[in-house]
């Protein structure tokens, strides 16, 4: 093998869980409860985004996916999570990922770089989010780090950069959601974005008033709604982050028991991303090679087979 994983001390992490206490269960009208869970989920999901774990890449872009699923309902689309993982893996090298493929992969840019972003990532995110470009949204990076500077609780910044891009464009709501995760995590100071708001997206719990109406930013129960957001969506980060944790363990404990020259580069790339295409190929690695490879892992429990099909299969944590 080519690579070997990091020890064991830099995989097994005391993943931290949200106080249930800290969970919203019902509906919550009290702005001082709200924030109050808010900062406790937060602080949970905080300690365990600066012990930078091994497979924090897989958890990350776990959570872009699934934020891009809450937006295919928002912008009308159909595709679920396993139908956006296979737009994005078993398309053809060189092929066009497709409206659905490109709102995952303005997710996944999220979850993948280095914040803050750049006039010219926001330029690339608006298109794959299909958002007509203002040069308004541009500015919206100096107003964040300004808000960011103005020390603001997370929960309060992300609203009001959600808010101000609606401003912008009332029709770019998803675009919204993508700032406020974008706003949030600068706040916190993480250097990777961890996508947990717009998870959210349609949790019963942000809905408001009599007619039960989902909040949008700009309404009057948005600001509220984020606070709720940001609890339950640190708490199911959390939950997620202890499930691959446990099977980037697995993962590691079999490494000794892999034969294959390549074995270290799929390693890497299981804990480094969502999913990998049983197809893989590498420098090391041929097709069939892989297939026999992914085959072992699933044998010794190391990964799972996340397509739900016996051809064009699909492996992660």
């Amino acid at each position: 093998m080519n690579q070997q994983l990091p020890p064991a001390s830099h995989v097994t992490i005391a993943v931290p869980r949200v106080p249930a206490w800290a969970t919203p269960r019902a509906r919550i009208d009290d702005p001082v409860a709200s924030a109050y869970m808010a900062g406790s989920a937060l602080n949970a999901l905080d300690n365990l985004v600066q012990a930078e774990p091994v497979w924090s890449g897989a958890w990350r872009h776990r959570l872009a996916l699934k934020a891009a699923g809450a937006c295919m309902k928002l912008i009308g689309r159909t595709e679920d999570e396993a139908a956006l993982r296979d737009t994005w893996l078993l398309r053809q090298s060189g092929d066009e990922p497709g409206p659905a493929g490109n709102v995952l992969a303005a997710w996944r840019r999220l979850a993948g770089r280095a914040l803050p972003p750049a006039t010219d990532d926001l330029q690339a995110v608006t298109a794959l989010l299909g958002v007509g470009w203002s040069d308004g949204f541009g500015d919206l990076i100096d107003v964040t780090r300004d808000e960011v500077r103005s020390g603001a609780p997370a929960p309060v910044i992300a609203a009001r950069i959600a808010e101000a891009a609606m401003r912008e464009d009332p029709k770019a709501e998803i675009l919204a959601w993508w700032l406020a995760d974008c706003a949030l995590s600068w706040r916190m100071g993480w250097r990777h974005a961890v996508p947990i708001l717009g998870v959210q997206i349609h949790a019963p719990l942000l809905r408001s008033g009599p007619e039960g109406r989902r909040a949008r930013p700009g309404s009057d129960a948005f600001k509220q709604a984020v606070f709720i957001a940001s609890a339950l969506g640190a708490a199911e980060a959390c939950r997620l982050a202890a499930d691959i944790a446990a099977q980037a363990e697995r993962l590691r404990a079999v490494v000794p028991k892999l034969r294959s020259k390549a074995a270290g580069d799929v390693v890497d790339r299981l804990l480094g991303d969502e999913a990998v295409s049983g197809t893989l190929t590498a420098k090391n690695l041929s097709r069939w090679a892989s297939r026999r490879l992914f085959d072992r892992l699933i044998e010794l429990g190391a990964v799972r087979e996340l397509g739900g099909r016996s051809t064009f299969r699909i492996y992660g944590l």
